[in-house]
């Protein structure tokens, strides 16, 4: 452990496709960062620590207070809660347990850090097409019940005295280390068999009728970054991290398909559901944090591209290099 006046941040969820952003861009700016996470982080940024915590398990909230009393930051991130792989009956356990156990771990630590929760916008529920999504939250999946959850917990916490936090509520995230189980990464995956000249590669894919509201992982991050800073009231405030425009899915997974110069022809196959509709409001982010984000579609799709292309390289040459290795 670091010692009494160590300070700096705690990421919770530091290994995922978020909180690897954000732990990297707190790093960058100089803070102390330790990025806690239930798996290895192998792939954690220059200068993160990292350590093994398992917030779903029982034991966690008191090993959690005992690290906060060693390390003493003075913020915790909270990137807990990823909506991938998991099923309807998962999401509680996996995003509102861990939040329960950070705010009694907070609770019962010896220090009082900023909490920065990140929520996310499937908390608001249906948006009517053409209109920004604002409160009452009315989530109609059960990640958005299970984040709702848990950011309302947070509120509670704030309300209550307990805890001085600020929820960013962040949109679509597109950009490098995109999961492969979402409509990017399965896009990227498909085209990542053909080769620029060559194809056409065959790319099926449910209706495409949803326009969503997408930001770039490093403008999270940005976000992120900007809500530790002390300047900024942390006083129960919920703020929307998104570009503020509803852009329709098959348009990106046209630009996905532009940028990796692979020949591509995509199937619609299935029956079309309900128009779906997200966009969020970004001005009170550009108040509140002085965030407005930087990086185009354009950029998140290309470097979510180049990160794919340079993951499954690297897992082509360890292929090859153990097969070499096998005796003839």
């Amino acid at each position: 452990m670091s010692g009494p006046d160590a300070g700096g941040v705690l990421v919770l969820g530091g290994s995922g496709f978020v909180g690897r952003e954000v732990c990297a861009a707190l790093a960058v700016r100089g803070e102390r960062v330790l990025s806690v996470a239930r798996g290895p982080q192998d792939g954690a940024a220059s200068g993160v620590r990292t350590i093994r915590l398992d917030l779903g398990s029982d034991g966690a909230g008191p090993a959690l207070a005992r690290l906060l009393d060693a390390e003493r930051p003075h913020t915790v991130v909270n990137c807990v809660g990823s909506i991938w792989g998991r099923t309807d009956a998962e999401m509680a356990p996996a995003i509102v347990a861990p939040t329960l156990r950070l705010l009694a771990a907070l609770g019962r630590a010896a220090v009082r850090p900023r909490l920065v929760h990140l929520g996310s916008v499937l908390e608001y529920g249906p948006v009517p097409t053409g209109t920004t999504a604002r409160e009452p939250a009315r989530p109609d999946t059960a990640y958005g019940r299970a984040k709702l959850a848990s950011t309302e917990a947070v509120l509670a916490a704030q309300a209550a005295g307990d805890v001085d936090a600020l929820v960013l509520r962040v949109a679509n995230v597109a950009g490098p280390g995109t999961p492969a189980v979402s409509l990017l990464g399965q896009v990227a995956a498909r085209l990542a068999a053909g080769a620029p000249g060559t194809g056409p590669v065959r790319v099926e894919l449910s209706p495409l009728r949803a326009h969503r509201d997408y930001v770039d992982v490093r403008d999270v991050a940005d976000a992120v970054v900007r809500a530790t800073d002390p300047d900024v009231p942390a006083a129960g405030a919920v703020v929307d991290i998104g570009r503020g425009e509803a852009v329709p899915v098959r348009e990106l997974v046209d630009l996905l398909i532009a940028v990796s110069g692979v020949r591509a022809q995509v199937t619609e196959r299935g029956t079309p559901g309900a128009a779906d509709w997200m966009c969020v409001d970004p001005a009170p982010a550009r108040d509140l944090l002085g965030w407005h984000p930087r990086h185009s579609l354009e950029d998140a799709v290309r470097a979510h591209w180049e990160a794919h292309r340079a993951a499954a390289h690297r897992v082509r040459e360890a292929q090859e290099a153990g097969a070499s290795a096998v005796p003839a």
